[in-house]
């Protein structure tokens, strides 16, 4: 990894912030969701393709569910099946374990060194969060952290990572996000905030900046973004 330019708090002018994706950025859940989706929706009697999944990975449950089995299901049921759904994802992961992708321990600590605020900035229910950053042992790092339920509206519309801003108390302008899906940097970008993509799709995505892993973009690229 190059090392670290960041600059020091002493030398901002006003507080920088990260927002922090979780599922596929911070760690790959997405074998765990897509065995969690097929099990459900196979036990529905209208199973998931993965197609359909990798197309829907990261949209919040609601929209995932209509998509799915259809737009006339009702609030109620759409409330009851995401549950249900999660439940079984929490379960499995429990069972599976998890581990945080390359780089992004050592991002978590030399951000929070260097001054910078973090926020997790997720699509996932308040639960699956809370056993996730359990799990890792990493909620210390977060100043903030917004759920599903605390927007009305999944990305890519900004408003997750709006909300984030704002209870860090740090200006949009002045935010770095990291995403790995096409509708989060769309989401990034409409909320006036710089990008940094990561993962497998990272060749896709038009962020400002992107690299298959943060262990291969290195900090020094947060003060390329925000000054």
């Amino acid at each position: 990894m190059s090392k670290s330019l960041i600059s020091p708090p002493e030398l901002l002018t006003a507080p920088r912030a990260v927002l922090w994706d979780m599922d596929g950025t911070l760690l790959d859940s997405r074998a765990v969701h897509w065995d969690a989706w097929r099990a459900f929706s196979g036990a529905l009697g209208r199973p998931m393709t993965y197609e359909f999944f990798n197309a829907t990975f990261g949209f919040r449950n609601d929209a995932i569910l209509r998509k799915h089995f259809g737009d006339e299901m009702p609030d109620e049921e759409v409330h009851r099946l995401s549950d249900a759904k999660e439940d079984l994802f929490r379960q499995r992961l429990r069972t599976t374990g998890i581990t945080l992708f390359p780089g992004v321990e050592t991002w978590l600590s030399s951000l929070r060194s260097a001054g910078w605020r973090q926020a997790l900035a997720s699509m996932a229910p308040r639960d699956n969060i809370h056993v996730t950053l359990e799990a890792l042992g990493i909620a210390g790092y977060f100043a903030a952290i917004v759920s599903s339920e605390a927007v009305a509206r999944g990305k890519p519309d900004p408003e997750v990572f709006l909300v984030a801003a704002a209870r860090l108390g740090v200006a949009p302008a002045r935010c770095v996000v990291i995403e790995d899906s096409a509708q989060g940097v769309e989401a990034a970008q409409r909320a006036g905030m710089r990008c940094i993509g990561v993962g497998p799709l990272h060749a896709l995505l038009s962020s400002d900046i992107t690299g298959p892993s943060l262990e291969a973009i290195g900090l020094e690229a947060l003060d390329k973004l925000v000054v």
